[in-house]
């Protein structure tokens, strides 16, 4: 589903373009913006489409979803079953909601909710144990950047959060490298910064997965992606698509961003 060949049969890795929307639209708004989108690039098949609703928006965009190419997202969940956890929510409801992703690790969880790389493992494990396809997010602040520790940083969060994996286990798993001081900052990696981080990763996930799996797995680039930068970005090696935000709440700059990835 998310791989084919190219012409002369070698592996390609399909582009993914995800929208999360974080804290934003109601159900009525979000139903709005579903049917822009459907209307916009309903019809792609090149590209792996998917939207990150908020949790009251599951049930109404998975029911406008049906049907379609576009896939359903969540996130968040916690990483067990069921419980006494107040305010929280599984992977198996989640994919009674119609949900086949879910964002982990993202660094506004990191941050202001203090998640730890622990808690995103077993995040992450529980999802894939479930069905659910992890999109798993490491990166680093500013001042690491600055520092000159952003692969210590990214190396950190990339084993933190696949510890103990086996490579059958994680191969369905995308990753997204979203430097933090470009999200919401209007401020952005260079096609060029972002390759590097990607490469950086990807040969990463050799050392600790083997090469055929760290070949077939996806890296999304999540930092201030927008139509005018999105397809210098895209056209890296190692960049198989993008994490949105903000643009991803206009459907018109989603669309252009997801045909910059065709």
């Amino acid at each position: 589903m998310r791989r084919w060949s190219g012409k002369k049969g070698e592996l390609m890795r399909r582009k993914i373009i995800a929208g999360n929307w974080k804290m934003n639209l109601n159900y009525r708004e979000a139903e709005i913006l579903v049917k822009d989108i459907l209307k916009r690039v309903g019809g792609i098949q090149d590209v792996e489409i998917v939207l990150c609703p908020t949790f009251t928006s599951l049930y109404s965009v998975h029911e406008m979803l049906r049907g379609t190419s576009v896939m359903l997202g969540a996130q968040n969940m916690h990483w067990e079953k069921k419980g006494a956890y107040t305010g929280e929510i599984s992977a198996n409801m989640l994919l009674t909601l119609g949900c086949q992703f879910v964002i982990l690790g993202h660094s506004e969880r990191r941050t202001f909710f203090h998640e730890t790389d622990e808690n995103v493992a077993r995040k992450v494990r529980s999802a894939l144990g479930s069905g659910l396809i992890p999109i798993v997010c490491v990166g680093e602040t500013r001042a690491e950047r600055e520092g000159g520790v952003t692969e210590k940083v990214v190396e950190s969060q990339v084993r933190g959060a696949f510890a103990g994996l086996k490579p059958e286990e994680f191969k369905d798993t995308v990753l997204a490298y979203e430097p933090v001081w470009a999200i919401g900052t209007g401020l952005n990696a260079t096609a060029e910064q972002a390759q590097a981080v990607h490469g950086y990763i990807r040969n990463l996930l050799s050392e600790l997965f083997g090469e055929k799996t760290a070949e077939s797995v996806r890296i999304q680039y999540g930092g201030s992606m927008k139509p005018s930068n999105a397809r210098e970005l895209l056209t890296q090696p190692d960049i198989d698509g993008g994490l949105i935000g903000g643009a991803s709440l206009e459907a018109e700059s989603f669309e252009g961003i997801i045909r910059a990835a065709q």
